[in-house]
C-alpha cells in the first residue's frame, strides 16, 4: 500500500529543510498566492489567512494529497516587519530591534480536500534582542546576508548571537515551520512520523 502524498505548499528552502527532519516523503509545490496584507489586518490573522490560502490552492490541484501551508511575519513595536530584501533594510530592522522584543507569528495549516480535513494554528514566538552595536550589525549582515528572512536574521545560524533570550513553545516556528504543531496535526491525520 502506497504512502499518502504529502505536499509542502512552499518553495522556501528553510521550510523544506525543516520538513525533511521528519523523514516523511514529500514534494513541494509553489502556491502562487498574493501575500499582500489586507487593510487593518492583524499579524495573527494575516499569517493564518495566508497559510490556509497556500494550502487551499495546492489542495485544489491535488485533492487526495495532504497539503501543508505556512506563513510567517515578525512584529516590532506593533509594526509588521517584512523580508528586508537589501542590506540597508536589514540594517534598519536590526538597529530598530536592538534591545527590544520581536514577536514572530507563524501560521500553519494542514488540509486534504477529499476528506475535508482542515486544521489551522498560529504559533507565536518571542525573540529578545540584546543591545547591538552598529559594528556588530554590520559584521553579522556581511557574514550571513539574511535578506530573505523576516526580521533580518537566521536563528539557526549566526543570528543566535544577536539574542538575549528566546521564548516560545516551538523553536522551529522561528525558522518558518512549527514542527511540534505539525507533528500533532500529522498524527491526527494518520501520518505519524514515528509510525
Amino acid at each position: 500500500m502506497s504512502q499518502p502524498t504529502l505536499i509542502l505548499a512552499s518553495t522556501s528552502p528553510y521550510r523544506r529543510a525543516l520538513l525533511e527532519r521528519l523523514r516523511l516523503p514529500f514534494s513541494v509545490c509553489k502556491p502562487g498566492v498574493d501575500e499582500a496584507r489586507l487593510p487593518n489586518e492583524s499579524a495573527e490573522h494575516m499569517v493564518c489567512r495566508l497559510a490556509q490560502a497556500k494550502a487551499e490552492v495546492v489542495a485544489r490541484e491535488h485533492p487526495t494529497a495532504w497539503v501543508i501551508g505556512s506563513d510567517q511575519c515578525a512584529v516590532l513595536d506593533g509594526q509588521i516587519l517584512g523580508k528586508p530584501g537589501t542590506h540597508a533594510r536589514a540594517f534598519e530592522q536590526l538597529e530598530a530591534a536592538s534591545g527590544k522584543q520581536v514577536t514572530f507569528h507563524t501560521g500553519l495549516c494542514l488540509m486534504q480536500h477529499t476528506s475535508g480535513f482542515d486544521r489551522m494554528v498560529n504559533i507565536p514566538f518571542n525573540v529578545h534582542f540584546r543591545e547591538l552595536t552598529t559594528r556588530e550589525i554590520e559584521h553579522y549582515l556581511q557574514r550571513e546576508q539574511p535578506y530573505d528572512c523576516a526580521g533580518s536574521f537566521k536563528s539557526e545560524g549566526l543570528g543566535i548571537t544577536l539574542f538575549q533570550a528566546m521564548q516560545g513553545d516551538d523553536p522551529s516556528s522561528l525558522i518558518g515551520l512549527p514542527l511540534i504543531a505539525l507533528c500533532s496535526m500529522l498524527r491526527e491525520a494518520g501520518l505519524d512520523p514515528l509510525a
